[in-house]
């Protein structure tokens, strides 16, 4: 189960970097499926999972579009919740390194409704602030794997393993990775983990760390690369890999999302793992 975003990405592809102040010509690439939800999901899919999304969408076209898109690729998408709220796009400026910056206005509140039956589920991905997270991750937490990308402020995310970017955590906290990471997901976590683009990432547990390098990869397109390694790693650890493996197929997926020109994993992932 992804307790993860949809969203619908409007991609803008400049014809140079990004510059404070200066004025851009760019491509517009039409609208494509994209989100945590659908990013880490369709893997999970292709791997052969039984994936169910948790998020919220409105009832106009653009959420007409998303559900469509998603069911057709597989994702079971009888959680999403309804609302009568707008389902605005995401503009991704895609630079011609590869690197992307996302423009999206302020999401409305998301307030989760009674918990599931978590015995029913095997693992539990948690990519999103809404509410009653913390109230779903305790419950899940008894019977499921919990994985869970580190929140923007510095709430409570209970989980057995909890992942981060070096950017995202720069300057968030003086403290040591592990302690810090103990004070956010609590005493049921097993792993912290970092992860830095090319140069790797690292996995601080309680008697030390590990270190696992990323793949080499053409980059093309850097979007829903962390999305990727998540969902490699939620594979391997629910196939009884250590953390380094699970870690080692993380960046093996991210490194296809990387060289796919899309928001979603693409076909070379599905192929690898067919």
């Amino acid at each position: 189960m992804l307790l993860a975003n949809l969203n619908c990405d409007r991609v803008l592809q400049l014809e140079e970097l990004l510059e404070a102040g200066g004025r851009h010509h760019y491509q517009d690439k039409g609208r494509r499926l994209g989100g945590g939800g659908a990013n880490t999901g369709l893997g999970l899919v292709w791997a052969g999972h039984n994936v169910a999304l948790v998020s919220q969408i409105g009832r106009d076209e653009t959420a007409d579009w998303l559900l469509a898109e998603a069911s057709l690729q597989g994702l079971n998408c009888s959680l999403l919740q309804r609302n009568d709220i707008a389902t605005p796009e995401l503009m991704l400026l895609m630079t011609p390194d590869g690197e992307r910056t996302i423009i999206r206005p302020a999401r409305p509140d998301f307030v989760l409704g009674e918990c599931p039956d978590f015995s029913k589920w095997d693992a539990l991905y948690v990519n999103s602030s809404a509410d009653g997270i913390s109230t779903w991750s305790e419950v899940a937490i008894r019977h499921s794997l919990v994985v869970a990308q580190l929140p923007k402020t510095d709430c409570a995310r209970p989980c057995h393993v909890l992942i981060t970017s070096s950017s995202d955590l720069a300057g968030r906290t003086s403290q040591l990775p592990w302690q810090y990471a103990q004070s956010i997901a609590g005493s049921n976590l097993q792993y912290f983990i970092v992860t830095d683009g090319e140069k790797g990432a690292t996995a601080y547990c309680a008697d030390g760390e590990s270190f696992v390098p990323a793949c080499a990869a053409n980059v093309v397109d850097t979007t829903g690369a962390g999305d990727a390694f998540a969902s490699g790693l939620i594979n391997g650890l629910l196939n009884n890999k250590t953390i380094e493996q699970a870690m080692a197929d993380g960046a093996k997926w991210a490194s296809f999302a990387v060289e796919t020109e899309s928001s979603i994993p693409g076909k070379a992932l599905k192929h690898y793992l067919s």
